[in-house]
């Protein structure tokens, strides 16, 4: 009964449980200093070794080999922890004998150290309310699934876990036990969250099952804080015992995340390792182990634990929807952020450092503060730049709006001397100059013509070495000339020429607009020679048939008419005859005599009205797939191979690459390619290991398909339409790429597809395997 109420009822005794402990602990930190001076014993006085805050330590005229007799009035010899930590942890007044023999009263007040303004009640207090209302947002307004409890319960503990770090500093007994219990307990929760998240990415658990076990931990730490307390000489030891726990459960995770993503090759594995390593590392090797290693921190906890705030809301962006595929264009802006602002603030650091005698503290402040200052300051001016562009480009014109009006001017032509002719013009007009023409210069006999009259004179200052070195993009100044290359094929290259006369000097914004309009203008001679060419071969073909390509209207109508029998008799089959059954069903209902036979029975009718309605959603999303043009390829892809998953009866292993595809075109092709192949594995492959990847390429990507099903003859699949292989290949060549395929009875099937993006000079594909073109292939 206990149990029932509680399992109803977690989520308030769990936010409960998190405002007494976080409004006590946040009380202990604020109601006393937390001092951290070290002390060292002699001749049965307590000297002061070395103080934590050195610049309040010189206001206070406190100084290392000082005698301290008192602790908010109890003499030093009567404190038992002294004993066995000898650290004056916190306090609000201390009896201090100096080496002169003066006796001094310190006051402390919670204000009177700078530093812990900072790490004591800013950060502390904010991180804890704003964990408290990212945790009601979650339990409100997301899916109430495991997955979102045990996220919700994560963030409060490391919450809890940071809070603590205070009260845990004074030997505060709640402060230590909720502090020790919370560092595993949040580790723990992390374990069986990825337990939860593998299972609903459909990835091998590679750790132990029975995750309930590691849940002795934090009761074990529980109980070694009450006996510490009892018996101050073993907190030392529990302390030591805590931390080799807590580094022990890390390691297991960070292991857990590596291997997984290095076998199963997933996006959402790698930016949530990264999401974990980068916030533990501060802590881990800055604090944890050094501290259990040779019983001395480089930095204080509160120090590192700043970075361990970070964990939950990555944990936010990475795991909240499936927008994460569209988080990898903020990531990647974040990391240029990142690496710009971290570079400088080291080097601002290094110099502070060989100027300064800051203690480690303060350079941490200033760390901080100038590395997070950087990255709002490059965000700040991104956004500025783009809203002030007209003004930043130049101050005599918009060159933003001069290369559309350009680039739309270009574009209305149809020949390429009509283009060549009116880019020229173009380039004379916006850059203010008389002399600009166009070489074209033959690669087989080396000569050049020129649009513009003075072609001697171009010829003799300019040296053929020069043109032939010009590459896509390039633009060279030379002593009479700026030239910069247009256009090549595989007899001549087009080479535009500026005469400069020693007058003309060319700005930054001028050269990437003439570096931006002569990448579309290359683009246009490609096009416009693509489109003569097929004009060419249309002609040919009209002119021998006498006819208007009845061929092509007829193919046409063909691959129309097929595509619409297949669905009419997929929807014919299934939707159709669910109808049938229901309206038979209905039937039935309407003549019953038994008001309890009715009841039931319009329970089944609902249940297959939903069936019904989930299969015409999914020939919808066949049609169309929604998650395409909203979230991208990756997440319809990831919502694709979710939705096999759920159907398959064998392993599926699959890798999918973020794709940067400036042809649009292509997520469709790579998505129907996707849902063909996983279509032929459910029906005719009767494998038990299926594998298909997307990998990105220098130049595209590829798809790489196996399976170790039946398998075919390769003869059967060149003689039929067999497994929609021929509409594969048919939208591979429609993109110039190239289509390989290994098969044979018993031994599985493979399938290779290689696509360059802008590649249009393939005539036909090959088979890797075969040594044979794949064009004839059905």
């Amino acid at each position: 009964m206990v149990l029932k109420f509680i399992k109803s009822n977690w989520f308030g005794l769990a936010i409960s449980v998190y405002l007494i402990l976080g409004i006590y602990l946040l009380y202990v930190t604020y109601s006393m200093p937390f001092l951290g001076i070290n002390l060292k014993e002699e001749n049965g006085q307590w000297l002061i070794a070395d103080s934590y805050y050195k610049e309040w330590a010189t206001k206070q005229h406190i100084t290392n080999g000082d005698v301290v007799l008192g602790i908010d009035g109890i003499q030093i010899d009567k404190l038992p922890n002294i004993k066995y930590t000898p650290v004056i942890r916190a306090a609000n007044d201390l009896t201090i004998l100096k080496t002169n023999g003066d006796l001094i009263q310190v006051q402390i007040k919670p204000l009177d150290i700078p530093e812990q303004i900072f790490y004591v009640l800013v950060v502390p207090a904010c991180y804890y309310f704003l964990s408290l209302i990212i945790a009601c947002f979650l339990y409100f307004k997301q899916r109430k699934t495991e997955l979102i409890n045990l996220l919700i319960l994560f963030i409060l503990t490391v919450s809890l876990a940071y809070v603590s770090i205070g009260a845990s500093g004074r030997l505060d007994i709640i402060g230590t036990i909720v502090n020790r219990s919370s560092m595993l307990l949040c580790l723990v929760l992390l374990i069986h969250f990825l337990k939860k998240y593998f299972l609903f990415l459909n990835i091998k658990w590679l750790f132990i099952n029975n995750i309930k076990v590691f849940y002795t931990l934090p009761l074990i730490a529980f109980f070694m804080s009450i006996i510490s307390n009892i018996y101050p000489f073993t907190n030392p030891l529990f302390s030591n015992i805590t931390l080799w726990f807590f580094f022990i459960l890390l390691i297991k995770i960070l292991g857990i995340l590596g291997i997984s993503y290095y076998i199963f090759k997933t996006s959402q594995l790698k930016i949530l390792l990264s999401s974990i390593i980068i916030p533990f590392l501060p802590f881990l090797f800055l604090y944890a182990l050094p501290e259990v290693v040779f019983h001395k921190s480089i930095l204080s906890a509160d120090i590192c634990s700043l970075f361990l705030m970070l964990i939950p809301f990555s944990f936010i962006f990475t795991q909240l929807t499936e927008r994460i595929f569209d988080m990898e264009y903020f990531i990647t802006r974040l990391r240029h952020y990142f690496n710009f602002s971290f570079a400088f603030t080291i080097w601002l650091l290094m110099g502070i450092y060989s100027i300064t005698d800051l203690s480690i503290s303060r350079m941490t402040e200033i760390f901080l503060f100038t590395f997070f200052s950087l990255i709002a300051l490059f965000y700040i001016k991104e956004k500025i730049d783009y809203h002030k562009r007209k003004i930043l480009f130049s101050t005599k014109g918009d060159y933003i709006h001069r290369l559309y009006t350009t680039v739309d001017s270009i574009g209305r032509v149809v020949k390429i001397e009509d283009l060549l002719e009116r880019f020229v013009q173009e380039i004379a007009l916006h850059l203010e100059s008389k002399h600009v023409y166009v070489l074209t210069y033959d690669l087989q006999t080396h000569q050049v013509t020129s649009t513009s009259t003075s072609k001697e004179y171009t010829q003799n200052q300019m040296s053929e070495i020069e043109i032939e070195q010009l590459r896509l993009g390039d633009i060279k100044k030379t002593e009479h000339f700026y030239i910069a290359f247009i256009h090549q094929d595989v007899n001549y290259k087009r080479i535009l020429v500026l005469d400069h006369n020693k007058s003309i000097y060319l700005k930054d914004e001028e050269l990437l607009w003439l570096e931006l309009l002569l990448l579309y203008v290359n683009n246009f001679i490609e096009n416009t020679k693509m489109v003569e060419d097929l004009l060419e071969q249309l002609k040919h073909m009209k002119e021998a048939d006498k006819s208007q390509l009845p061929w092509l209207n007829k193919l046409l109508w063909l691959r129309f008419e097929q595509e619409k029998y297949q669905l009419a008799q997929e929807l014919h089959d299934t939707v159709l005859q669910e109808q049938l059954h229901i309206a038979r069903e209905m039937d039935v209902f309407i003549h019953a005599k038994k008001k309890t036979d009715i009841q039931s029975g319009l329970t089944k009718i609902h249940e297959h009205m939903i069936t019904s309605l989930n299969d015409l959603r999914g020939y919808c999303e066949n049609l169309k797939p929604p998650l395409l043009d909203t979230l991208g390829l990756n997440a319809a892809l990831e919502k694709l191979i979710q939705k096999v998953h759920k159907r398959a009866d064998f392993v599926l292993i699959y890798t999918i690459d973020r794709l940067y595809l400036e042809d649009e075109r292509l997520n469709l092709m790579i998505y129907r390619l996707f849902q063909e192949l996983l279509n032929n594995a459910l029906k005719h492959s009767y494998a038990n290991t299926v594998e298909i990847h997307l990998l990105e390429t220098e130049e595209g990507f590829e798809i790489i398909y196996s399976d170790d099903g039946v398998g075919c003859k390769m003869d059967d699949i060149i003689l039929a339409d067999s497994m929609g292989i021929r509409g594969m290949q048919d939208r591979v060549q429609a993109f110039n790429g190239q289509f390989f395929i290994n098969t044979n009875v018993g031994e599985g099937m493979s399938i290779r597809i290689k696509v360059i993006e802008g590649d249009h000079t393939h005539s036909y594909e090959f088979d890797a395997y075969h040594k044979r073109p794949t064009h004839s292939r059905g």
